[in-house]
């Protein structure tokens, strides 16, 4: 069994003067958020045996932000190819991550993210937490995704099942609804 844990990186300051997007920090509420997602993370007892992130200048931001919440740092392995990539190329590094390690994080951005899930996840009618996820995979939202499977390279278009979906604003409403 792998466990894939999708974060979204936190709300970013499209106001920052930087030059390149690589460089764009997140902004006051991407903080909140993912600082309130690492919280609700410890609260659960989530735990990850790897954590795999682009290397942008927000997904590291989101990720100190969580560790503050979850109270316990993880070192992530930063990969560029998850910089703005698709869902495709995404599944690729899925596809790459170490077989020891049963369950992992992946933070990155859409509409990369949301593209590997909803390749990942059977469209099932009734599926609740898919439809939310398709309706929109906000900032600093992480999406549990399970396979049975026993190597990362088996996983397969339409072969998982979403099991966790949660938004800040689910935890707090003043995070919510996003404007992007």
């Amino acid at each position: 069994m792998k466990t894939l844990t999708l974060f979204r990186h936190g709300k970013s300051g499209w106001d920052s003067p930087v030059s390149r997007d690589f460089d764009r920090p997140i902004n006051e509420r991407g903080c909140k958020g993912s600082r309130l997602i690492g919280e609700h993370a410890r609260a659960l007892d989530l735990h990850w045996d790897h954590v795999v992130s682009s290397p942008a200048v927000r997904c590291t931001e989101t990720l100190d932000a969580f560790w503050d919440g979850y109270g316990r740092i993880l070192h992530p392995n930063w990969d560029r190819r998850i910089y703005l990539a698709s869902g495709a190329t995404l599944l690729d590094v899925v596809h790459d991550l170490p077989d020891d390690d049963a369950e992992v994080m992946m933070c990155g951005h859409n509409p990369g993210l949301e593209d590997l899930a909803l390749m990942l996840i059977p469209d099932i009618r009734g599926d609740e937490l898919r439809d939310e996820l398709e309706a929109k995979f906000p900032t600093a939202s992480i999406a549990e995704l399970q396979f049975d499977v026993e190597k990362w390279a088996d996983i397969k278009e339409g072969g998982g099942r979403i099991t966790r979906f949660i938004r800040p604003r689910d935890l707090d409403a003043d995070l919510g609804p996003e404007q992007d």
